[in-house]
């Protein structure tokens, strides 16, 4: 969804601030854990059905976060794409991908509201095109960087069914 995030945040959060909701200002990532339940965003993006479905519910606290593009994150990609041996084209072409990101260092690349219902957080959650561009172009870029550790940070092979002896 190709979304302006940081005038959305400001919309909701007076939307929210004029309801009966209490607004508790959660740490981005925070509900990563949970047993979530994604709204769809792409067929309903409208944030008022979202908290509709959760004035129905009854619930009256809705859980917000947000997080803005880190110039470190695009620093990131950028070195470890550097440090990869690709043909010209490929490189290139994941570069600018990259690059174009760097303009919205500072704009809200994730914004997310959410409800607990049943044991089951639902969540409204949006992301503008250029970042979910940015983590797949990342995303290949660590795809293609060698394992350092093939054996997953110990000196030895594991899950070998004890079948392997240092003897």
């Amino acid at each position: 969804m190709d979304i302006d995030l940081d005038n959305l945040k400001t919309e909701i959060l007076q939307y929210l601030n004029a309801s009966e909701f209490a607004v508790f200002r959660s740490a981005p990532g925070t509900l990563d854990a949970m047993n979530l339940i994604e709204w769809d965003t792409e067929n309903v993006p409208d944030y008022r059905q979202f908290l509709d479905a959760a004035r129905k519910a009854e619930r009256k606290m809705i859980f917000f976060s947000y997080r803005e593009f880190e110039d470190t994150e695009a620093d990131e990609a950028i070195e470890d794409l550097k440090t990869l041996d690709l043909p010209r084209d490929e490189r290139r072409e994941l570069e600018v991908r990259l690059l174009a990101c760097r303009r919205h260092i500072g704009s809200v690349c994730y914004l997310e509201l959410a409800f607990e219902f049943n044991s089951h957080f639902y969540v409204y959650g949006a992301q503008p095109d250029w970042h979910a561009d940015f983590i797949e172009a990342y995303d290949e870029v660590t795809g293609l960087m060698p394992d350092d550790d093939p054996f997953g940070g110990g000196s030895e092979p594991e899950n070998l069914g004890g079948y392997y002896s240092n003897n």
